[in-house]
């Protein structure tokens, strides 16, 4: 259950409704409309302690630029030595570590605040000097109506994520308190590098007072402060629980000429986008969180040790190498965490923890065996899981905001008061478990950029979770334990609820577009991608497309891989690079509708045909009257010969006619035509033409039409036309009529026992 707030932040009193939550809490179906903000007085967004600035920015003195405000899906492949090449395993460390923060952190549980100092190791990977870093700020997202993260969320038709509100009180920051580079102050300035309001502060750009040479390494030294907002999008407090996540100043990634499609050296920088997620690059995290001795701590990576208590306060020590972020948890009022383990080849024994609060504990147990689950299919289908521990956590009640996200071997799952088998519930804690993890290959260990590129995280994680969930042979059911006392129990396959999610006709928004520039949202960018994936499965097989992903997994593992690099792997690794780059043409790079369907469907029997023929040289006409006396005549003597003859068949043979229309982008089609007495046809349509017509003359009679009978397209606009029958069929119709009026007749008794 989650908690929902229907008035407007920091107006009025909030009222509060519950209601269940039913599978991913991420943005589904959202149509976002990306506008610039409100624009107040300069003082309100000037560096603390400084005058407000009036002149514009001067530009960096380096010369480096900051990637487009609307980039998106990259066409050009990746150099091969772009990140430092493919991570073969003969390297010292699985990435090819960037960064290095070591940090101190002390949580303020009853105020909700982090005193963080950080020191941040970061090295000039160019082959330029370097005289401004780009740092993200993003808990300044929730300072205020006044951010871009808000300003977005008011554009919205359909609210975000589970839709809860901040009131008075409840906002959220990070402050930079000091910042120097070898002892000398480094200044900042508040910039917005995707054009949004003037009053967002969730991007600074620090001028260093030292250079950075090529290939050097420089170090800041940084003192912050948080203040955790009511939880909301990924990370906050509600009562003693805690979710620190985007919660320390993170530097921004310099790309270099032919990585992601980049010709000259680029601050890859973006402000935080409701729709949006993140980018860093691949390091090791050093952090020493510092709590009340009665919470209980879950973070990113190993902890070194046992925690050191002082003065009723424990430090709790945990360093991870190889990830590109870093979350925790506290809360005192966790039970003691599950614990389970998990081995498998190439990868090192896993530590599973599941750190649930008491009205949840129903909850552990599956989580531990869905996490367990997902260990096994990904390392087996991808490759080796390379971390030692996994986190899991189930938020409290009322704190649901806080689930459904992933982190470095850190992930938060779903809260249900009530677990039961092949319902809604059970479903929906299977699903975002597993989902959530997936996100640990492809938002972790591939590190995509989510900003501009969220297919190669969001989309690719959907397919592959619902591969995982179709190989169990899983269903969604979409019903809850009164609706199944009613006799109500829709199900689902896992792909078939995806396509009911999608826009099939019209999508607004390539596949490859990037996350906050969306007129439908970010949704299809989950459901979309996932069924034209399956769609290429379902036309290059199963085994090619594993191949596939693992070749993607093993070449571009602890890289950031683009849309391009992607597209090149499968068709080199498939061996289909037509279909392949057909599939990225229509659906990644452009919106293209498939909808084929069956314009007409005749069989018709071909009897004698009235008029002049010639007969032994001389013409002779053949008369109705005639014709019919013959037809008659041969008809009695076919029955006779044939007493047990199938309805369709007889003397004379069949024209069966199928006409094929195309209103949208070509793609391959088998026809299947069924016969009376049980033969068929089967016709590929592989060309480019609007219309096509097939015919056949059998002496049996047609009895249906299919195209797509292998239900390859997926991403056809509408199934139903493209499946004919001669004759009618009311099976269907009966079947609902008859659930639709069982249904009315439980209600009616209801009513009258009331």
């Amino acid at each position: 259950m989650e908690c929902r707030h229907t008035s407007r932040p920091g107006r009025s009193r909030r009222s509060i409704r519950f209601f269940p939550v039913t599978g991913k809490l991420k943005a589904f179906s959202i149509a976002a409309l990306l506008l610039a903000g409100l624009a107040l007085q300069a003082d309100l967004f000037a560096q603390p302690g400084k005058a407000a600035a009036v002149a514009p920015l001067a530009p960096p003195a380096d010369g480096i630029a900051l990637a487009l405000p609307r980039a998106g899906a990259v066409a050009t492949p990746s150099a091969s030595h772009a990140w430092g090449g493919a991570r073969t395993g003969a390297q010292a460390t699985l990435s090819d570590r960037v960064v290095d923060y070591q940090i101190e952190a002390t949580l303020d549980p009853v105020k909700h605040t982090i005193a963080g100092q950080q020191k941040l190791r970061w090295r000039n990977r160019s082959a330029q000097t370097v005289s401004s870093v780009y740092l993200h700020l993003y808990l300044n997202a929730f300072e205020g109506e006044h951010t871009t993260f808000f300003t977005e969320k008011r554009k919205l038709d359909k609210g975000f994520r589970s839709g809860v509100a901040t009131r008075d009180g409840e906002w959220g920051y990070i402050e930079l308190r000091s910042m120097t580079q070898n002892g000398a102050r480094a200044p900042w300035h508040f910039v917005q590098p995707d054009n949004g309001p003037a009053t967002d502060r969730t991007v600074v750009r620090v001028d260093l007072p030292q250079a950075v040479a090529a290939g050097a390494e420089t170090t800041l030294d940084i003192d912050f402060f948080d203040q955790l907002p009511r939880v909301i999008a990924r990370t906050g407090y509600f009562g003693s629980f805690h979710l620190a996540g985007q919660w320390f100043p993170k530097i921004a990634v310099l790309e270099l000429p032919g990585e992601r499609g980049a010709t000259a050296p680029r601050w890859n920088a973006h402000e935080f986008h409701l729709n949006s997620e993140f980018y860093a690059d691949f390091g090791r995290y050093d952090v020493k969180l510092t709590a009340p001795k009665d919470y209980i701590i879950g973070a990113t990576g190993q902890l070194q040790g046992a925690p050191q208590e002082k003065d009723g306060m424990l430090t709790h020590h945990y360093v991870q190498g190889d990830v590109h972020d870093f979350a925790w948890t506290a809360d005192k009022r966790s039970a003691q965490p599950l614990i389970g383990s998990w081995s498998g080849p190439g990868s090192p024994p896993v530590e599973i923890r599941v750190l649930y609060p008491p009205e949840y504990a129903s909850n552990a147990a599956p989580a531990l065996q869905a996490a367990k689950d997902s260990l096994a299919y990904f390392s087996r289908t991808l490759g080796p899981y390379p971390y030692a521990t996994l986190t899991v956590v189930i938020p409290p009640f009322n704190a649901a905001e806080a689930g459904g996200m992933e982190y470095p071997t850190f992930i938060t799952a779903s809260s249900y008061a009530s677990l039961q088998p092949k319902t809604i519930a059970g479903f929906g804690l299977d699903f975002v478990t597993i989902h959530e993890f997936g996100h640990g290959y492809f938002y972790g260990i591939l590190a995509s950029n989510e900003f501009e590129e969220p297919m190669l995280d969001e989309g690719l994680n959907e397919y592959w979770d619902q591969r995982m969930l179709r190989a169990r042979g899983q269903d969604i059911h979409a019903t809850t334990p009164w609706l199944k006392r009613l006799g109500l129990d829709p199900a689902f396959k896992v792909f078939e609820a995806e396509r009911l999610a999608a826009p099939r006709q019209d999508a607004a928004d390539p596949l490859g577009q990037n996350a906050w520039d969306r007129l439908q949202g970010v949704g299809p960018v989950y459901s979309r991608t996932a069924i034209t994936l399956r769609d290429l499965e379902a036309r290059i097989g199963s085994a090619a497309m594993e191949t596939g992903f693992k070749a993607y997994y093993a070449q571009w593992k602890f890289r950031h891989p683009s849309i391009a690099d992607l597209r090149e792997t499968l068709a080199e690794a498939t061996g289909q690079r037509r279909i392949v780059e057909q599939v990225f043409a229509q659906q990644v790079y452009a919106t293209a509708n498939i909808d084929d369907r069956i314009g007409s469907f005749t069989s018709v029997e071909q009897t004698p045909l009235a008029g002049m023929a010639l007969l032994n040289g001389k013409r002779v006409e053949r008369t109705a009257e005639a014709l019919e006396k013959e037809e008659e005549k041969t008809r009695a003597a076919w029955d006779k010969a044939h007493p047990h003859a199938k309805p369709g068949t007889g003397p004379y043979p069949y024209l069966t006619s199928v006409v094929l229309r195309r209103r949208g982008a070509a793609v391959p089609q088998l026809l299947l035509v069924k016969f009376a007495d049980g033969s068929s046809e089967r016709v590929a349509w592989d060309k480019e033409q609007q219309w096509q017509r097939y015919t056949w003359l059998k002496p049996v009679k047609a009895v249906s039409a299919e195209l797509d009978p292998d239900r390859v397209h997926y991403l056809d606009v509408n199934k139903l036309d493209d499946s004919r029958t001669l004759q009618a069929d009311a099976s269907a119709a009966r079947r609902w009529s008859l659930d639709i009026a069982a249904a009315c007749q439980y209600l009616l008794s209801l009513i009258a026992i009331v």
